[in-house]
């Protein structure tokens, strides 16, 4: 892979990682008023990873039937994505209906986020070698801010989400995209995720691909770090 000149990153589980589902669940009900018991958070918070309510967390154990058709596609617009999650939170009970909008919209938060240990690290370097980097995630909300929120933006030269042009991974037309962006031909670009379905889609494009594994961060304190000894 030494004629690699370019690399893009996957968003969740690759650059970064959602918060635990308790955590989320407290930082709504804080931003609601609503008071649950310790035990009772506990309770709700599992059942909602079980239900795959929390983005970028645990797919849904099952999808219910009026959302299945919406949950294959809710990367290309935000509406959908918006319906599917809020949607699949409010299988489970909680004691404010304004908690599950307040759900959805602290995962999209800088705060909901943390960034893998070696992020910003590999980021920096790839910036200082003067090799193109870039973003493709499949995502229905902007999360530009959240890049910004923890300083990696700025080594970021492209940014391509699925929901602003209706098209999610492994469609090789994202990656596609994304290497038009980098101004680089497939053959150069290295993709990097954690998903070998949808990021490792990028191969049949002619990228090379490098799989990450989803794990917390810190139980994955430099699984980035090959990608330096990948990039000329």
């Amino acid at each position: 892979m030494t004629n690699i000149k370019g690399v893009l990153f996957d968003f969740s589980g690759t650059l970064l990682r959602i918060e635990p589902a308790e955590s989320w669940l407290r930082a709504a009900l804080a931003t609601c008023g609503t008071a649950m018991a310790d035990a009772e958070i506990a309770r709700a918070a599992a059942a909602l990873e079980r239900a795959g309510a929390l983005p970028g967390a645990t797919s849904p154990a099952e999808i219910p039937a009026a959302l299945a058709d919406l949950w294959q596609i809710r990367d290309r617009d935000a509406r959908h994505h918006r319906a599917v999650y809020t949607g699949l939170a409010r299988q489970v009970p909680l004691p404010d209906p304004a908690l599950y909008d307040a759900l959805y919209d602290r995962h999209m938060t800088a705060a909901a986020w943390q960034p893998y240990p070696d992020a910003a690290e590999v980021l920096a370097e790839l910036h200082r070698r003067g090799t193109r980097a870039g973003l493709v995630s499949n995502i229905g909300w902007d999360l530009r801010p959240v890049l910004r929120g923890h300083g990696l933006d700025r080594y970021l030269d492209v940014c391509v989400l699925s929901y602003e042009h209706g098209i999610q991974k492994p469609d090789p037309q994202l990656f596609a995209l994304a290497c038009r962006e980098l101004g680089l031909d497939p053959s150069g670009v290295l993709m990097v995720g954690d998903d070998r379905k949808a990021d490792g889609g990028a191969t049949a494009l002619g990228c090379s691909f490098l799989p990450v594994d989803h794990l917390p961060v810190d139980r994955r304190p430099d699984g980035l770090r090959p990608v330096l000894d990948l990039v000329g």
